[in-house]
């Protein structure tokens, strides 16, 4: 009787546990709620919180027999999961991250910085106001109820018992990297392109008039010209965000073996 008890009670920890390792680490690196504005307790108490609420709709998991190396296995299985899949979100905000700095190095503003209290780190100024807009379209969008659900339904197409995330799943993420260089610098090409014409103009007017001392009013006018090209394409942020962001979730599909390459 004690060995049956003792052999239910594995069985109960193991399907609870199994699925939080995927949910707790999803939730630790995806933006906003994995950077460190949220203490680790908080993260922590979602992810259990979500854990408790999708448990009962859950396939069956496996049966597993203490800690054994097939359990052990399991779990870093989960783990790869759910950070797999924060990290393709993340590949997302760092696209107009990455594009800002583009800007701000060709228009003079890369100096300057300011510390980003979500990462850790310094970022210029207009990567920090893309990522502030960013952040605000994602929850204007219930994009962070998308990740939820991507996040349940990823228990259904990938369950615990089928084992480790498919080839075409680590592929993507592969892919993600190259997608988001390539996205950043199709956001950053008109002002990139703009600014370079009127530095290719500076040079030309300074090896002919070299006494002009062009370079001198140079700076603060691209400077400027560049804050203008900024506001301006603004206009058409909303349009860039959609369109990345439905590449990012398609990513997101092929991680999870959803999708094609």
């Amino acid at each position: 009787m004690l060995q049956l008890t003792s052999l239910q009670l594995e069985q109960w920890v193991a399907q609870f546990l199994l699925p939080f390792f995927r949910i707790a680490s999803f939730f630790m690196v995806v933006p906003m709620i994995g950077t460190q504005l949220v203490p680790a307790r908080i993260r922590l108490g979602l992810a259990l919180a979500m854990t408790v609420v999708l448990l009962p709709t859950l396939p069956e998991m496996p049966l597993l027999s203490g800690m054994t190396l097939q359990t052990y296995i399991l779990i870093a299985e989960q783990i790869i999961i759910g950070t797999a899949m924060a990290f393709v979100v993340q590949i997302l905000f760092q696209v107009f991250a990455l594009g800002g700095q583009l800007i701000s190095s060709q228009m003079g503003l890369g100096f300057a910085s300011v510390s980003d209290p979500a990462n850790g780190v310094s970022v210029v100024v207009l990567s920090q106001l893309y990522l502030m807009m960013v952040m605000l379209l994602f929850l204007a969008f219930n994009g962070h109820l998308v990740l939820f659900e991507a996040l349940a339904r990823s228990f259904f197409v990938l369950p615990v018992s089928q084992g480790a995330m498919p080839v075409s799943g680590y592929m993507a993420l592969a892919k993600s990297g190259s997608w988001m260089l390539a996205s950043a610098l199709l956001m950053a090409l008109p002002a990139v392109t703009a600014l370079l014409v009127i530095n290719f103009a500076f040079g030309v007017m300074a090896k002919a008039a070299p006494q002009l001392n062009i370079f001198a009013i140079g700076f603060p006018f691209t400077m400027m010209v560049g804050l203008v090209i900024t506001w301006v394409s603004l206009e058409g942020f909303l349009g860039q965000y959609q369109r990345f962001v439905s590449v990012a979730f398609n990513y997101l599909d092929q991680v999870i073996g959803v999708g094609v390459l």
